[in-house]
């Protein structure tokens, strides 16, 4: 044990005086737990984007003109869509969501009962099928009629209330089986998912460590002292994301189970140092020089773990960013909690040392005892096999040219929800039967308030034509739109006349109809009448069929502005949600790779600054590496791929594991100057069952997210496990392999 130096006073004066300390978590701890509370769950794709973003700002500036509405597509199936019975079905159902408070529903019949409000079934038929304007809109269809129910609402609160009055108006009204689709009830879906996973998993966690900790060091009140440090610790770091403006989102949810498994390890160490007492040493002192003992590796790996989630920073996908500095500064406040609170409760609540109970290991005694010589003899096998493992791995993640193409991304919306719930079944029936859900937005902002001029409607209605027959595109709807059905319900057909006096004639009355029309109102600005907006359906959603799309618009808008004065000076953006949900797949990888990167830079920094050693920096970076590689290999080899949940897989992996290879090296420096098998057996009896344990309950606390509906969170849950696993492989294999390797050292004779 290290002679009594300054750090040694002061955790001796802590000791001295525990009433200090716990009067200031008494008041702390609550005060955190309140605050804590206050933390709301937000679920919507525009959470995924920082707010730096440029299409972030643009998709913004656009919603304050005009707001995307809120809507639930409820799609009436039936073998005969305009059956009486089906007819009345929907008529029911539309009049049961208007009672709805801030619901109002829309079908295409109401705007052919206002065309022909006498029209029988048949002649409703009929008008439906003369125009494509409600087939592309997915309002009609050989076997189904859409309803859609607009909310009106402003928080998850009030859409949540939305939704629940949605479902009792459609059983109200005997509307039978109703596919529902819609960005409100994904939202919904996932923040109660997202909430609802880390809650689960954190009391299988609670169950788990209760059980495990109870029965390896066979005492309550040890099991008490680490519950309640973990408690305390937990509370200040949710408090600390409330005070920071941090929510609940798909991936910062992680933020308390990830700070608990964390914190339980560092716990671990200190109370299987604390319980190894020396015969005839006097408790106390024992106590001060085990804290001591543990104060470098347990401060130096905080840092790093602290330093690698600091450095997802650099992310463009904002929960991942706030999930890692949220972290970050839970661990620094899990320290303090470490360091301060939990030697306090032990020597508060009397926790007993080996001398009075034992602990269980008769089985990790045997085994730590055989590996030195072990993992000399299969030294280069072992070593050899975790750099082909890595190999594969890293193939497996950025590809093989010519052979195997880069491990997929997913963030689309049936790819987060779980394939066994009513709403998976109905998205993908609205994708197969009806359209995508990929909605572009194009905003036209022009120089001069000019947007009902016949000039400028002509060249938009010019545009939306050449956006209709761009291949992909399913349907395009804008200001000419309801001047479209207007003209085909007086049966002039759906197209505007080509003619522009015969165009401007027919879109004279524009703007008295902005002031009746609520649906035109919404591709118009009212207020200052200098913008304009079309709402595009498209398929192939992902990042490639997006910059497509968009390639297609710009070219189509630069060839209908070439030919239109009235467009002069006026200027076209892609916006919309779909854009930021691409945005965020987009960022994925640079994510992965940038945060890979700077964690692996901080934690060598780390510990070249504790231990001065490059060389044992690099050989104590495999088990992670090994480990972290491993299990993404598992993962394409399982067909499984990378979302916004498994992307922080690198920096959770390195950040937490790289305990394990601290503590070792910081024990096997305490016999500096001895062979390797001495210092291997020296830190396996002082510092390997603490990892064992460790690693085993936080492998458990994380294959607690297993059991999760919310599919990301579950293959993380899966992931980080598996990694846990492997890394604990690593720690007691490969890296006494690769020390015995650089060192060209042999065991005793």
């Amino acid at each position: 044990m290290p002679a009594a130096d300054r750090i040694s006073r002061a955790l001796a004066a802590l000791l001295r005086h525990p009433a200090i300390v716990l009067a200031v978590y008494l008041v702390a701890v609550p005060a955190a737990a309140l605050l804590a509370t206050r933390i709301p769950s937000q679920g919507a794709i525009e959470r995924l984007v920082v707010p730096t973003d440029p299409d972030y700002a643009a998709t913004r500036a656009f919603q304050a003109i005009f707001s995307e509405p809120q809507l639930v597509l409820l799609v009436f199936e039936a073998a005969d869509p305009w059956s009486p019975a089906t007819l009345d079905r929907v008529q029911r159902a539309e009049a049961a969501l208007d009672a709805v408070p801030q619901v109002s529903a829309f079908s295409a019949l109401d705007a052919l009962r206002r065309a022909e409000p006498a029209a029988d079934p048949e002649a409703l038929r009929r008008l439906a099928a003369g125009t494509q304007l409600f087939r592309r809109q997915g309002l009609v269809g050989d076997r189904f009629i859409t309803v859609i129910a607009s909310l009106d609402v402003h928080d998850a609160t009030e859409r949540d209330a939305a939704l629940a009055g949605i479902d009792r108006a459609l059983a109200r009204a005997g509307a039978g089986p109703v596919h529902a689709v819609g960005a409100p009830l994904v939202t919904a879906w996932l923040e109660y998912q997202s909430s609802a996973a880390t809650v689960r998993a954190m009391a299988i966690f609670a169950v788990l460590l209760i059980a495990v900790t109870g029965w390896l060091y066979r005492s309550l009140r040890a099991l008490l002292a680490i519950l309640l440090a973990l408690g305390a610790a937990v509370a200040l770091a949710l408090a600390a994301g409330d005070l920071l403006g941090f929510s609940f989102t798909i991936v910062s949810s992680l933020v308390p189970l990830t700070v608990m498994i964390t914190t339980l390890a560092t716990l671990t160490y200190l109370h299987s140092r604390f319980i190894d007492q020396p015969d005839g040493a006097p408790l106390a002192e024992h106590h001060v020089a085990a804290l001591r003992n543990k104060f470098l590796p347990v401060t130096a790996s905080h840092v790093a773990a602290a330093a690698g989630f600091a450095a997802l920073a650099v992310s463009r996908i904002r929960p991942v960013r706030e999930m890692g500095i949220w972290t970050a500064i839970g661990l620094v406040l899990s320290w303090i909690v470490a360091c301060t609170l939990f030697p306090v409760l032990q020597r508060s609540l009397r926790t007993p040392t080996r001398h009075r109970v034992a602990v269980r290991g008769a089985l990790y005694d045997r085994i730590s005892a055989a590996l030195p010589r072990l993992t000399f003899r299969y030294r280069w096998p072992l070593a050899g096999a975790a750099l082909a493992v890595c190999a594969a791995g890293a193939i497996a993640i950025a590809g093989l040219p010519g052979v195997v193409g880069p491990i997929p991304l997913r963030v689309d919306t049936l790819s987060s929800i779980d394939p066994g719930t009513q709403l998976y079944r109905d998205l993908a029936w609205f994708r197969d039967h009806v359209t995508d859900l990929n909605i572009a937005r194009i905003w036209i902002h022009l120089p001069r308030p000019t947007a009902t001029t016949p000039e400028v409607l002509r060249a938009v209605d010019r545009l939306t034509s050449e956006l209709e027959a761009t291949p992909d595109v399913t349907s395009v709807t804008g200001p000419t739109t309801p001047l479209r059905m207007r003209r085909y319900f007086a049966g002039h057909g759906e197209q505007l006349p080509a003619d522009p006096a015969r165009f401007a004639e027919a879109v004279g009355d524009v703007e008295l109809l902005l002031l009746s029309q609520p649906d035109l109102r919404g591709y118009i600005d009212i207020n200052h009448l200098g913008d304009l907006q079309l709402t595009v359906l498209f398929r192939r959603g992902d990042a490639r069929g997006y910059a497509e799309l968009a390639r297609r618009v710009r070219a189509a808008w630069d060839r209908v502005r070439g030919g239109a004065p009235a467009l002069a000076g006026a200027e076209l953006h892609v916006v919309g949600e779909s854009l930021l949900q691409v945005k965020v797949g987009a960022s994925l990888v640079p994510t992965l790779a940038e945060s890979f990167a700077l964690t692996v830079l901080l934690i060598l920094v780390v510990f070249l600054v504790v231990f001065r050693s490059g060389v044992e920096r690099l050989l104590a970076m495999i088990p992670s590496l090994f480990a972290l590689l491993g299990s993404l290999l598992g993962l394409r080899v399982l067909g499984g791929s990378l979302n916004v949940a498994t992307i922080i897989i690198a920096t959770t992996v390195l950040g937490t594991t790289e305990n394990d290879q601290l503590h070792f090296f910081h024990h096997m420096h305490e016999r500096a100057g001895a062979g390797t098998e001495q210092q291997l057996r020296h830190t396996l009896r002082v510092s390997g069952r603490a990892v064992v344990f460790a690693t085993i309950i936080n492998a458990i606390g994380f294959l607690g997210l297993s059991v999760s509906r919310f599919p990301p969170l579950r293959q993380f849950g899966l992931l980080t496990a598996a990694a846990f696993v492997l890394a604990l492989v690593g720690d007691f294999t490969v890296l006494p392999a690769a020390l015995w390797i650089a060192r060209r050292d042999r065991p005793a004779a």
